[in-house]
């Protein structure tokens, strides 16, 4: 895992960097998985992560922190009360009761859909989106338009993890993308 350059200063990176664990060929043969869950068991470098985030959309007028399934629901909570936002969850298909809206994305063979609770957010509020990890960005990406299309502006996509080999933050388009930490296994 790399830091990224512009980050390189801030002395908590490398930490949460080295915290996390590369599992290879899980869940499939050639992937090399991004295991966040040692991070977690890191109180100091979850802290950490938690921190860097709050430290950069704290007083920024964030009215929302979206978090996309799962792992952005681990993240998104504690940084939505920290810089007193609400947290709205992005969900896969049927897990939301109630009345959704939802936007469909590619995955390398077929689609996928995320869906959010018609009613969570209100055009002209200002949001970030948290995930783990990005990859491919196709998740992503779809949780900006499920965004856009109620009229919410998003101030920024953030991970703690970016493998830019896989290209995702090409399909974000001009939404711009906070990173933690790059690794280049993919």
């Amino acid at each position: 895992m790399a830091t990224k350059e512009e980050d390189v200063q801030d002395p908590r990176i490398p930490k949460i960097a080295s915290s996390i664990r590369v599992i290879p060929d899980f869940p499939k043969p050639g992937i090399m998985f991004q295991d966040i869950t040692t991070l977690l068991l890191d109180t100091e470098a979850f802290k950490d992560t938690i921190d860097i985030f709050v430290e950069r959309y704290k007083g920024k007028g964030i009215s929302v922190v979206a978090g996309v399934e799962a792992r952005g629901f681990i993240f998104g909570p504690p940084i939505a009360l920290a810089i007193g936002a609400k947290f709205v969850p992005m969900r896969k298909p049927k897990k939301l009761p109630g009345k959704v809206i939802s936007e469909e994305y590619s995955l390398e063979y077929g689609t996928d859909k995320i869906e959010m609770h018609v009613g969570a957010v209100e055009p002209g509020e200002r949001a970030i989106i948290i995930d783990d990890l990005i990859a491919t960005g196709g998740t992503l990406a779809a949780a900006i338009r499920l965004l856009e299309r109620v009229g919410v502006t998003i101030a920024e996509c953030a991970c703690v993890i970016e493998l830019p080999v896989l290209k995702g933050r090409e399909k974000l388009g001009e939404t711009p993308l906070f990173i933690l930490v790059t690794s280049d296994a993919a």
